[in-house]
């Protein structure tokens, strides 16, 4: 079995772990995998591999918080590898074990005595002076708006080729219902369980006293377009991560992807103990 290992190598707590795991891996003879750059913060140069070659590992472990299983997501593509995250961040949202039990959830994962969440991806197809710059996958969201600039931009939403709206604000998100507890959250979002399939479309410091959150269907598309040269100085991120913007940007289209993440968790929690505990407990 192989097994990709994703630390953050800002977190010592997290390269530490690495190093745990890829021992207790080894031992038991599993081959366990690093992307070179992430090899190389953890002194583990023996097992890395170009990203490129990362293939379909039977088993993704992601030491960290929540941007560390989106660094792993991200790592795999459209590869349907289970990914177990074990907290060793903050908030630890989307994790399915704790630090403490790192080797206790090898052990059940790699044995296959895991729980199992789907959670729905979002693409988005990107395109930028006049072509088709690239498609992007998000587990938490896309977003559309301004980067480095500090001007607001002009953006024009349709939904299924009709028009929606048109609003001077800082950006769009438009998050799955993974994401709805991320980024779209703090800017005023709904929170959504993870069992509905479809988009939240949240408006970032709009430039008007109407607008709402939308939430939209599963085979709905989003397109979102600078339909103002003044006001188009706008950059895309993916989870958090830009996408290079150096030329204008045309317009995205987003909608729900044909490929979902397997998260793995052993700890038994659901998404409202999860929820309780991280945002509406005493």
């Amino acid at each position: 079995m192989r097994v990709l290992l994703v630390p953050n190598p800002a977190n010592p707590r997290s390269t530490g772990a690495a190093v745990d795991a890829a021992t207790w891996l080894v031992s038991r003879g599993y081959q366990p995998l690093l992307a070179a750059d992430d090899a190389e913060a953890c002194d583990l140069g023996r097992y890395a591999v170009a990203r490129t070659d990362i293939g379909a590992p039977e088993l993704a472990v992601a030491l960290g918080g929540d941007g560390t299983i989106l660094k792993a997501v991200h790592l795999l593509g459209d590869v349907d590898t289970p990914v177990l995250g074990v907290n060793l961040g903050r908030l630890g949202f989307l994790s399915g074990a704790q630090g403490e039990d790192l080797q206790e959830a090898l052990a059940a994962a790699v044995a296959g005595e895991v729980g199992i969440e789907r959670r729905q991806t979002l693409f988005a197809d990107v395109a930028v002076g006049g072509r088709h710059a690239g498609r992007y996958r998000a587990l938490n969201e896309v977003f559309i708006g301004r980067g480095t600039g500090t001007r607001v931009v002009e953006l024009e939403i349709k939904v299924n080729g009709g028009r929606l709206t048109r609003l001077i604000c800082d950006g769009v998100i438009i998050a799955s219902a993974t994401g709805s507890t991320a980024y779209a959250l703090s800017a005023g979002g709904p929170i959504v369980s993870p069992d509905v399939r479809g988009m939240v479309l949240v408006p970032v410091a709009p430039h008007t006293l109407t607008s709402r959150a939308v939430v939209l269907g599963p085979s709905d598309h989003i397109e979102v377009a600078c339909p103002n040269p003044a006001r188009a100085d706008a950059c895309v991120s993916i989870d958090g991560d830009q996408v290079p913007c150096r030329r204008m940007l045309d317009g995205v289209t987003i909608g729900v992807a044909d490929h979902d993440v397997r998260l793995l968790r052993m700890d038994g929690r659901s998404f409202y103990d999860v929820l309780a505990d991280s945002f509406l407990g005493d």
